[in-house]
């Protein structure tokens, strides 16, 4: 069935109080609540439920507005259920008319949610952040044809990935499922194995690599063992060869990679998807996630530098590559068609479709560089203070979302809560300015009847 969405009744009850009769309305969450066009997002999202027997899922209002907040505040899903039992105005931005003293999800809904709705219908939500931003005066439809494109990396969140680890790691995974199964192994190597480990640790950290490399060759000795002897017990039985082939190909897997090996590499086992990927940071030489493209207006705001367009790019493509992708994607998110693109020289030899081959400018570029676009280029880098306000405020910096659906998702949640925060700074600017002009008035009136 397709989801229930809350309708205003108006009604009173005698033993609670509405949510408008005891908020402030002009708080800034209330006025951004009645902004939001939510009859768009239920319909673009209302499109993956159908009509039939069975129990309505959650109105959209209230999972979406359950995304907005969590990432606009940088909450856990924990943590935005929590506070919505405490605080009214999260409740009446998600739809609730009285009071609510109990939870109307489990919040594992959240996360079923998320993956339900999958990377592209979560974009109408950086669609209506632009449309409340144009909406509130904070931008203006002009700003969205100009833009700068940037990728980075969101970072999974896996521990810094070693041989020695993985391979230990690998070993113990396999050992504890073989406990699970019943199946009784010749040796679990729970002991030796760990004071392979530390000792490998050790002689890494004191430079002797001949020796470390030799408890690296005990560990892989053990994991071997391991595999083999689960692979001998379990021959034949279709149930269990089916329960242990992902676990045996990861171990096999973590086992036999090399360096530039052609093959995709394992950095880690509850996170195979993750991808080595180095930006030529001196201070983090290889970040472990996926690139994603980052794109903001080129000049700013009135409310502020909107993050326009954010999408995760597996497969490490090269920075040029992705315009093919990300362009129709941003036009088709704001409305406007892109008359110039700036770029890092990281875009030299870029694949922008038709025309956009000429809109688009990379750092140093000498040619078609009038002395209006070289004074624009300036403004080039206004993408990175996006970039790190999307990572250190609204969770891009450490992805806590599995799979590569959850890659895909995050980056596109941390923007809309980048731009809902900003909005929510230009209301409290737009109310604080109201406010300050009506008291001058009342302050001046009395002088001029005076007078």
């Amino acid at each position: 069935m397709k989801p229930r969405e809350h309708e205003a009744s108006g009604q009173h009850d005698f033993f609670r109080s509405r949510l408008d009769q005891i908020l402030n309305m002009d708080h800034e969450k209330v006025v951004l609540a009645d902004t939001i066009d939510w009859q768009f997002l239920s319909e673009k999202m209302g499109d993956v439920y159908t009509d039939g027997p069975g129990q309505p899922p959650l109105p959209t209002r209230l999972m979406a507005g359950l995304q907005i907040l969590k990432y606009t505040d940088d909450l856990s899903d924990d943590e935005v259920c929590a506070r919505w039992l405490e605080n009214p105005y999260y409740q009446y931005f998600c739809g609730e008319e009285f009071f609510c003293h109990q939870l109307p999800l489990d919040r594992s809904s959240m996360t079923r949610w998320r993956q339900r709705m999958g990377d592209e219908r979560l974009q109408a939500l950086v669609q209506e952040s632009l449309a409340v931003a144009v909406k509130t005066g904070a931008a203006k439809p002009a700003d969205f044809t100009r833009c700068v494109v940037d990728t980075t990396v969101a970072e999974k969140n896996i521990a810094f990935p070693t041989d020695a680890k993985l391979i230990h790691k690998a070993r113990e995974r396999l050992v504890r499922q073989a406990k699970d199964a019943g199946i009784d192994l010749r040796q679990s190597y729970v002991r030796v194995g760990k004071r392979a480990l530390i000792a490998h640790q050790r002689y890494a950290h004191a430079k002797q690599f001949k020796r470390a490399r030799r408890q690296l060759r005990t560990l892989k000795t053990f994991l071997g063992r391991t595999i083999r002897d689960i692979r001998r017990k379990i021959k034949g039985d279709r149930t269990l060869e089916k329960e242990f082939l992902r676990s045996l190909w990861l171990g096999q897997r973590v086992m036999t990679q090399k360096k530039r090996d052609p093959m995709p590499k394992v950095y880690a086992l509850h996170a195979p998807e993750v991808e080595c990927i180095g930006k030529g940071k001196a201070h983090k030489p290889y970040e472990f996630g996926v690139k994603v493209s980052v794109a903001t207006t080129l000049n700013r705001c009135k409310g502020g530098q909107f993050a326009i367009h954010a999408m995760a790019l597996p497969g490490r493509p090269y920075d040029g590559h992705t315009l093919e992708t990300v362009i129709p994607k941003i036009e088709g998110l704001t409305g406007a068609t892109l008359k110039r693109i700036l770029a890092d020289a990281g875009y030299r030899g870029h694949n922008a479709p038709g025309i956009y081959k000429l809109r688009v400018f990379t750092a140093g570029q000498k040619r078609r560089v009038t002395p209006a676009i070289k004074r624009q280029m300036k403004r080039r880098s206004a993408v990175e203070p996006v970039i790190g306000h999307m990572k250190n405020e609204h969770r891009m910096d450490r992805n806590h979302l599995a799979h590569k659906q959850g890659d895909a998702i995050n980056p596109i949640l941390a923007a809309v809560g980048y731009n809902f925060r900003l909005i929510l700074k230009w209301i409290r600017l737009l109310l604080s300015l109201f406010w300050i002009t009506l008291v001058n008035k009342n302050q001046t009136r009395p002088s001029l009847i005076a007078a």
